[in-house]
């Protein structure tokens, strides 16, 4: 079993366990969402040669959850999580078009603000930095692509597939940004071990308040 069909079984399962309103809320996710259509499935591999393809998976299972539009209702569903609040911290999921419009995004200049102060920190030898060391502080280079945002709509925290780390990254690895105080860290080596990660947690997001 792939460590996609893996992720989306717990996730189910974590959802009926959590008590009867998210057990309904599953139940009508599943009965609205579609997967990617086969179209935008060749498209964003065509633009993303090295999406990984566990998140084609899951994107196969249910083409976003991020104010998602199916049919004639659109849906807001926490699909994802990350280590903010020991991983009760719930996100959405990108849909296929979401990533296609990401690929017009310089996230290098959306965080140059960041870069600069963390090259300033560095200078002056500070240790406790809040860009992870891992991720390429040269905005010029940087080629992130988002795939997810939070419940707060992105605006306390998002995450990235890194394709351009630094000498001591990983390609591919997941950087999580995190809002007040600002904040990029990596908090997996792929995208494969973060899904490992929120099945290690448990699902932790999902949670009896949020439903």
């Amino acid at each position: 079993m792939s460590i996609a069909q893996q992720y989306i079984d717990g996730l189910k399962n974590a959802y009926i366990r959590a008590g009867d309103l998210s057990a309904e809320e599953w139940i009508h996710f599943e009965s609205v969402k579609h997967g990617i259509s086969a179209e935008d499935e060749i498209k964003l591999l065509e633009m993303y040669p090295e999406i990984p393809a566990s998140l084609v998976e899951l994107l196969e299972f249910a083409d976003g959850t991020y104010w998602r539009k199916y049919g004639d209702e659109e849906i807001a569903f926490y699909f994802l999580g990350s280590d903010v609040d020991e991983g009760g911290y719930p996100y959405y999921l990108y849909s296929a078009q979401q990533l296609i419009e990401d690929n017009d995004m310089d996230y290098g200049d959306n965080f140059a603000d960041l870069f600069y102060w963390y090259e300033e920190e560095v200078a002056q030898g500070e240790t406790d930095l809040f860009v992870d060391q891992r991720i390429r502080s040269d905005g010029s280079r940087c080629e992130w692509l988002c795939f997810s945002d939070c419940m707060n709509n992105g605006g306390t925290s998002s995450l990235f597939i890194d394709y351009t780390p630094s000498e001591s990254g990983k390609k591919g690895q997941i950087i999580r940004f995190l809002h007040d105080p600002d904040r990029l860290d990596v908090i997996a080596d792929s995208f494969d071990d973060y899904l490992k990660m929120v099945m290690d947690k448990n699902f932790a997001f999902i949670q009896p308040e949020f439903f």
